[in-house]
């Protein structure tokens, strides 16, 4: 039976089998073949298989002689078929299914000999990618697939709804864009670079133009700018005068010094400053009359004898004379200034 799939194979025919007159490619036949050998498979204690042995040798990476290997065995039946290039060869399922969406061959069409991705929560999407498995043939809206790693640890046949699949992936058409690029690589005319102009010899002041240039001529005029409006903070007006053109006067110099220009006097300036009237010496303070003797009990007095014994006149001493006056004397003030 071997033997004739595979003159059949070689063929140029392609290959009609009893799944109801479908014809099969060569991919589709082959991997079909291949995984049929191995219904029945399970899966050894400590969920180790000769899949996931195969592909861990494969990898270099041991983690993976114990891990699901739906995907795994797919691999290996490809490898074994020797339809790797156009099936793929992995071990978690969204990264094949993207795989294929990659290479142009995703569908939502059922067909024997595509693979079947399943999302057990129904999503649509590669990313939510659960399982995988291999149509073997369609039966109206439902499919029988061959599968690895189903009911726990068995390889073997399953009918199914399409409820719960993402899409198809189809080596056929993996293999048929392979060829079309491999066509227009043959035939494409080699590209023609462009001739390009020689660049023409620049002056040096082209140097003027560059970026370093323009980045030195805004420091400089920061610095300078700077150095401004300091020195106008400290109260100076002196100008930075340096050897450029913007500084040099701009008209012939006089042979003789200008005149200065007189300053107009303001209204205040014009007004005579008055001085203050000088302040009045305070009066000397007099002094009490001395306490008057009381007569004798027994005597009376007469208004003559009154008048006879009343103090003396008191005389004013005259201001800056005497002890009190050199007390609260002033210097003398001159009169304030009177205009002409």
């Amino acid at each position: 039976m071997r033997a004739i799939s595979r003159w059949r194979y070689y063929s140029p025919s392609w290959f009609v089998g009893f799944l109801g007159g479908v014809t099969l490619d060569p991919i589709a036949h082959e991997l079909l073949e291949t995984v049929k050998q191995e219904l029945g498979y399970k899966e050894k204690s400590g969920q180790f298989t000769k899949f996931g042995q195969w592909y861990a040798d494969r990898v270099q990476d041991t983690q993976y002689k114990n891990a699901p290997w739906c995907d795994m065995f797919l691999a290996w039946a490809a490898d074994k078929a020797g339809v790797t290039p156009y099936v793929g060869e992995f071990a978690w399922t969204p990264s094949h299914a993207a795989w294929f969406i990659k290479q142009g061959a995703w569908t939502q069409k059922p067909e024997p000999g595509a693979l079947v991705f399943y999302d057990w929560s129904g999503g649509k999407s590669y990313k939510g990618i659960d399982h995988v498995g291999v149509v073997e043939r369609v039966d109206g809206k439902k499919i029988h697939t061959i599968e690895a790693n189903v009911d726990r640890v068995w390889l073997k046949r399953k009918t199914r709804e399409t409820d719960k699949v993402v899409g198809y992936g189809l080596p056929r058409v993996v293999k048929d864009n392979a060829e079309k690029l491999d066509e227009i690589r043959a035939t494409e005319r080699p590209f023609v670079p462009v001739p390009q102009a020689e660049p023409a010899q620049g002056s040096p002041l082209d140097v003027l133009g560059t970026p370093p240039a323009l980045l030195a001529a805004m420091v400089l005029m920061t610095i300078l700018l700077s150095l401004r409006v300091s020195g106008r903070r400290r109260g100076t007006h002196r100008r930075l005068t340096l050897p450029w053109p913007w500084n040099a006067p701009s008209g012939p110099r006089p042979d003789k010094p200008t005149a200065p220009v007189r300053r107009k006097p303001s209204a205040r300036e014009d007004a005579p400053v008055r001085e203050k009237a000088p302040v009045r010496e305070k009066a000397p303070v007099r002094e009490k009359a001395p306490a008057r003797d009381k007569a004798p009990a027994g005597t009376t007095k007469t208004r003559g004898a009154a008048k006879q014994s009343a103090p003396p006149a008191r005389t004013r001493v005259p201001v800056g004379s005497g002890q009190t006056a050199t007390k609260h004397s002033t210097p003398t003030r001159r009169k304030p200034y009177e205009p002409t």
